[in-house]
């Protein structure tokens, strides 16, 4: 996420804290590194002026200065000021004081406002909300099927009209009404998109939101588009009063201009983005730690979210046993694997971890090749209940078997296997520790 800017503007605050004394000059030069890389990366040119200035007139300062550690002071105005413009007014959804709250998306076509769609009716069953999805985009018929095939996939209502008998703006009411007859919490509308703003588009989209008084009006932008992005928030916003925008495309290659520019031009906060294509991939929006995560300081309180959403208390419990008394096996070890994978990509966790953004570039090639998980889950799956529960008879013809089964080779299987009994030796040394409890503590 961000990933170029993060290395530059880390590099560069290293620079700064690896001196045991700063002058204006250091502060100076560093700012125009900061600017530099921050228009590099697509962020408006008025935003990165103003936040470079504000850096610079706190980073002068004599209490910043003469203080024994003027780098990490400097780090942590940093961090404070991409707070700062990160943030912009209530990051949450805010339901209405009706059953039913209802929340329209707009954004232009190959957004991802479909699937959005779908993602932010999982991430509200998660808190225990109900949502119908209002199919309201009736100039793409595909992006009906794609809603109802989600739908259908999610476990999640969908309201549809045949395009061809019906308008956006019908669909939408009726849709509305529905949700409230089925007493959801949440009727979220999926709008119609175009490849450009258009005053057709627009005034479909006014006539949708006087015909349903939406709650919530969210963009959902597409962070690829970088300057283009920030251009049609200000369109939007000036024709329908945006309440929220949705980054999508975070995990991928984007320069970081969109997300770090938008709310400072158009007062709108950004309340969740996309990291991913699976539909589990919607993260909340906090600009504290996105500005961690920017400076490459980590992200534990999502890391700790995300663990506390994949992983049952009680099977964690099982497992703490289990690794205490040394029994753990390749079907504990696949559900380790599950757990993980719902988490998100290995890169995604890594980033998360304080420190380890800038340390798994030195890693060797491969090392957090998601692919490898996926190896080695195929090999286990390929195996019956009882070698993986006694791994320890698998000979030959078994692994011949093994293989065919899980599209490796005997070698990739071997190497598990060797991995696992060196996994289990240092459980066994693990568990008779003189002080098991801190150890436990430290796998937990």
């Amino acid at each position: 996420m961000l990933e170029n800017l993060t290395g530059k503007l880390t590099a560069i605050l290293q620079g700064l804290t690896s001196k045991g004394r700063l002058t204006e000059k250091d502060i100076d030069d560093a700012m125009g590194q900061v600017r530099r890389s921050l228009l590099e990366a697509d962020v408006n040119f008025r935003v990165a002026r103003d936040f470079v200035a504000a850096v610079k007139e706190r980073a002068v300062g004599s209490d910043v200065l003469e203080s024994l550690t003027p780098g990490q002071q400097v780090v942590k105005i940093v961090h404070e000021e991409l707070t700062a413009l990160l943030s912009g007014g209530e990051h949450r959804l805010i339901p209405s004081s009706q059953a039913t709250t209802t929340l329209m998306l707009v954004g232009l076509q190959g957004s991802g406002k479909t699937t959005t769609a779908a993602k932010l009716a999982l991430t509200l069953r998660r808190q225990g909300h109900r949502s119908l999805l209002i199919a309201a985009d009736l100039r793409r018929p595909a992006a009906i099927l794609q809603l109802e095939t989600l739908g259908r996939q999610l476990d999640i209502p969908v309201y549809s009209e045949d395009p061809t008998k019906s308008s956006p703006i019908k669909v939408a009411r009726a849709g509305v009404k529905k949700a409230e007859q089925l007493g959801v919490n949440w009727a979220i509308i999926d709008t119609g998109g175009r490849l450009q703003i258009d005053d057709e588009l627009m005034e479909e989209l006014e006539g949708i939101k006087k015909a349903v008084s939406p709650n919530e009006i969210l963009l959902v932008l597409d962070a690829m588009t970088g300057q283009d992005a920030v251009n049609a928030a200000e369109g939007f916003h000036q024709r329908v009063s945006l309440t929220g925008l949705i980054m999508t495309k975070m995990d991928g290659d984007a320069r970081g201009g969109a997300a770090l520019s938008v709310t400072r031009v158009t007062g709108v906060p950004i309340k969740y983005m996309g990291v991913g294509e699976r539909t589990d991939a919607l993260e909340d929006f906090h600009p504290d730690r996105m500005a961690s995560r920017i400076l490459a300081m980590g992200d534990v309180l999502t890391l700790i979210e995300k663990a506390q959403e994949a992983v049952d208390e009680n099977q964690a419990k099982e497992m703490e046993r289990k690794f205490r008394q040394a029994t753990f096996d390749l079907e504990d070890f696949l559900q380790q694997i599950q757990a993980v994978k719902k988490m998100g990509s290995l890169s995604q966790i890594v980033e998360m971890i304080p420190g380890m953004s800038q340390l798994s570039k030195r890693m060797p090639a491969g090392s957090l090749d998601d692919g490898q998980i996926e190896r080695v889950e195929a090999i286990i799956r390929s195996m019956t209940a009882e070698e993986r529960h006694n791994p320890e008879i698998i000979n030959g013809s078994r692994r011949r078997r093994i293989s065919k089964g899980s599209g490796t080779t005997p070698q990739d299987i071997n190497q598990l296997l060797n991995q696992f009994r060196q996994t289990q030796k240092m459980m066994r040394q693990l568990s008779r520790s003189r002080n098991p409890k801190n150890l436990m503590n430290m796998f937990r």
